[in-house]
C-alpha cells in the first residue's frame, strides 16, 4: 500500500508533465519520480512517509528549511493585506523596505534596485541595462558582452548566450547573439604545482589581453563570482573578481556579477563580492533572496547608470522592461523574513562551523581512487568523480556515473543531484553536523557504488 501511494501519484505525473532538465523517457526505467507531499527542515517527505535530506536546497533556493515557520508567518500576513499590485504607477511597503535593506547589505555604491521574476530574467535585465546605458551614452558600437568559460547565468535566449555551458547553449546557438570567451579562472584547470591565486592571475592577464582588443565594442563582462554552479562547481580565487574590476574600469566597461546561485551566504560570506573588497556595476540576486519559497530577482545597480536613463519620455532613452509579477509583496515579504533571520540568527558565524564539519567529514573521499578533487567554499563543496585519479581523467558522459551516485544516494534517503560527474553539497543552512556527517558517509558509498567498474 505504502509504495502503490507514490506510483499512483507518479502515474498521474507522468500523464500531465514535462519536467525541467529531464530526458523524459528516463523515468520509464533509469530515473525514479519521487512525489514529494510535505517538507520540514532540511527534509523531504514522500507519499509512503520515507524521508529524502535535500542537499542541494531544491535546486539551490532554500536557506532556511521547508516549512520555516517565520517565514510562513510573514507570508501569511502579507496575503490578508496585499497579494499583488502593478508595480509600474503603484509601489507598496514590502517592495520598498526590501529595497533600502537590500542597499545596506550589498557592496557599496550600489543604490538602485530593479525586480525581475527569475534569476534569468535578472540576468537578462542587466544585460540589457549595460547596453542601453551605453547606446544613451552616444556609444552604439558598444554591443558585445564578454563571458567566462563554464559560465552559466539562465536559459532564456539572453542569459543562454552569455553562458559557455554546451549542454543547455549548443542546440540553441543559431538564435543567440555573439559574444567573445575568456578563460577560465577555475583553480581545477591549474598546472601541477600552481595555486588558485597564481592560476587567477595567469588567467585574469589572459582576459586583459582579450578586453585590450574589443573594449570599444563589449559593454559589459559577467561572471558567477567565486563559484561556477551549473557549469560543475568550478572555484576560482577572489584576486581574480579584484583583477578583474580594475580591468573594467581601466578599458570603461560593465562588471556584471551574477550572485544568483552563490549570494545570501554560500560562499561564506554574505555576498561573494565581499571577499575581493569589490562593487560590480550590476548585482543580480534571486534564488535564496526568498529563502526558496517565491521567484523573485533583483538587479542593483548604481546611481551613475540610473541616471543616464533618467529623462524626458519623448527621447525614448527610458529603460521599458517589464515583468507582470515584478516586485510581488508576498515575495517581498519572504524575503524581509529571510533577512530577519541573517539579522538574528548569528547565519555566518555558524556557517563556518558548519563548512568546517562539512570539510572534515568527507576528507575520506579525497584518497577516493575515483576522485579527482574535492573543492570546497563555504557552504558549498564539490567532489569531481574521475575515471584514472594519476591522469585526472574523466569519465565520458554517457556513462552517467553521476545517475548512478543520484539513484543509489536517494535509496539511503539522500537528494544528490550530481552535475555531470560533479557530486555537490549545497544544504541549507539549518543541516546539524550530524546530518552532514551522515550525508558525506552516504556520498562516499554512493560513488563507491557508481564507479564499480
Amino acid at each position: 500500500m505504502r509504495h502503490s501511494a507514490n506510483t499512483a501519484f507518479m502515474q498521474r505525473d507522468l500523464k500531465v508533465l514535462w519536467h525541467p532538465c529531464t530526458q523524459m523517457k528516463d523515468h520509464e526505467d533509469i530515473l525514479p519520480l519521487i512525489p514529494i507531499k510535505c517538507g520540514s527542515g532540511v527534509w523531504l517527505e514522500d507519499f509512503t512517509g520515507k524521508r529524502y535530506l535535500d542537499a542541494i536546497s531544491s535546486w539551490w533556493v532554500n536557506l532556511f528549511g521547508h516549512a520555516n515557520p517565520r517565514i510562513n508567518q510573514a507570508i501569511q500576513a502579507q496575503l490578508t493585506q496585499l497579494e499583488h499590485v502593478i508595480l509600474a504607477g503603484f509601489t507598496h511597503e514590502p517592495v520598498v523596505t526590501l529595497s533600502e535593506r537590500l542597499i545596506a547589505l550589498t557592496p557599496d555604491g550600489l543604490t538602485r534596485c530593479f525586480y525581475a521574476d527569475n534569476g534569468s530574467s535578472g540576468i537578462e535585465v542587466a544585460i540589457k541595462m549595460s547596453f542601453h546605458y551605453w547606446l544613451n551614452q552616444g556609444q552604439a558600437q558598444k554591443t558585445k558582452f564578454l563571458v567566462i568559460q563554464d559560465g552559466y547565468h539562465g536559459e532564456t535566449l539572453g542569459a543562454l548566450a552569455v553562458g559557455d555551458v554546451a549542454l543547455y547553449k549548443q542546440i540553441y546557438a543559431p538564435l543567440l547573439m555573439q559574444t567573445i570567451t575568456a578563460p577560465s579562472p577555475a583553480g581545477c584547470y591549474a598546472e601541477a604545482g600552481e595555486s588558485y591565486f597564481d592560476y587567477a592571475e595567469r588567467q585574469a592577464q589572459a582576459l586583459e589581453k582579450i578586453v585590450a582588443q574589443h573594449a570599444d565594442e563589449v559593454c559589459a563582462v559577467i561572471i558567477e563570482p567565486l563559484v561556477q554552479c551549473a557549469g560543475g562547481m568550478r572555484m576560482h580565487h577572489p584576486h581574480y573578481l579584484s583583477r578583474l574590476r580594475a580591468i573594467c574600469d581601466q578599458y570603461q566597461i560593465h562588471l556584471i556579477a551574477d550572485e544568483i546561485a552563490v549570494g545570501f551566504g554560500r560562499t561564506g560570506t554574505l555576498f561573494a563580492c565581499e571577499q575581493a573588497a569589490i562593487s560590480p556595476d550590476f548585482l543580480c540576486l534571486s534564488k535564496g533572496l526568498t529563502g526558496g519559497y517565491l521567484p523573485l530577482s533583483v538587479v542593483l545597480t548604481h546611481d551613475s547608470i540610473y541616471q543616464a536613463f533618467y529623462d524626458d519620455y519623448h527621447k525614448l532613452s527610458a529603460f521599458l522592461h517589464s515583468h507582470s509579477y515584478t516586485g510581488n509583496p508576498l515575495a517581498c515579504q519572504a524575503a524581509l523574513a529571510t533577512l530577519d533571520i541573517f539579522e538574528t540568527d548569528n547565519v555566518l558565524e555558524n556557517n563556518q562551523k558548519l563548512a568546517a564539519v562539512m570539510c572534515e567529514a568527507t576528507k575520506p573521499l579525497h584518497d577516493h581512487p575515483h576522485v579527482s578533487e574535492v573543492r570546497q567554499q563555504g557552504m558549498i563543496l564539490a567532489i569531481e568523480l574521475c575515471k584514472n585519479k594519476a591522469s585526472r581523467e574523466s569519465y565520458d558522459w554517457r556513462e552517467r556515473r553521476g545517475i548512478a551516485v543520484y539513484r543509489h544516494a536517494l535509496e539511503q534517503g539522500a537528494l544528490l543531484r550530481p552535475l555531470g560527474n560533479v557530486v555537490y553539497f549545497m544544504p541549507p543552512y539549518v543541516i546539524t553536523p550530524a546530518e552532514i556527517e551522515w550525508l558525506a558517509t552516504v556520498a562516499y558509498a554512493s560513488i563507491d557504488f557508481a564507479t564499480r567498474d
